[in-house]
């Protein structure tokens, strides 16, 4: 077992405490490619799990950065340090702006306070998404009807699906959704430290 750091943004941390995201996509880099109708990688690629299954043609196998089933990821999150190593989260306070933060990106392992253990991890297309998966990544509901729209507040979907899109596009840029890229799925459950 093998424990690696990760970044959550805020709605996401906050979707993790709230037990609404036990799910994860996150781009593969470098993407796979088709040259003479075989996959492929730039050479700069690793070796590992292999997305073969899902692709109609052998891909060589490329490492998941995450890690593997059983692996723990510490959640690194947007933080503030006090006097005696005092730790405080963004995603804790309903006004955050009132705090100067550190952005997560510069957390310590020392100052994690979430734990997720990799139940599985599989490879697909990022528009291949369930209705369901979308609820695990944690997309916010209202009313037990409505989902959020991330790039627009005044909006609300009936569909977790394209919930989802926006969350990904509010990360990832406007036209990332349409770009369909190979993704990671990394499914967690919160753990113990």
């Amino acid at each position: 077992m093998k424990e690696r750091p990760i970044l959550f943004s805020t709605p996401m941390v906050q979707a993790i405490l709230e037990g609404r995201k036990t799910q994860t996509r996150r781009i593969i880099k470098p993407q796979p490619f088709k040259k003479d109708n075989i996959w492929e990688y730039t050479k700069k690629s690793h070796a590992t799990v292999s997305p073969d299954k899902i692709l109609d043609c052998p891909i060589p196998p490329i490492k998941c950065p995450y890690g593997a089933p059983g692996d723990v990821l510490w959640v690194r999150e947007t933080f503030r340090l006090f006097k005696n190593d005092f730790y405080v989260y963004k995603a804790n306070y309903k006004f955050p702006e009132a705090f100067r933060w550190k952005p997560s990106i510069y957390m310590p392992k020392a100052a994690a306070r979430l734990w997720l253990k990799i139940t599985d991890l599989r490879v697909e297309r990022l528009q291949d998404i369930t209705e369901q998966d979308a609820k695990s990544e944690g997309v916010e509901k209202y009313n037990d009807l409505f989902f959020k729209d991330y790039t627009n507040p005044e909006n609300k979907f009936l569909c977790a699906k394209t919930s989802f899109t926006s969350l990904w596009e509010s990360i990832n840029g406007q036209e990332s959704w349409e770009e369909n890229p190979w993704v990671w799925v990394v499914e967690f459950e919160r753990i113990e430290k």
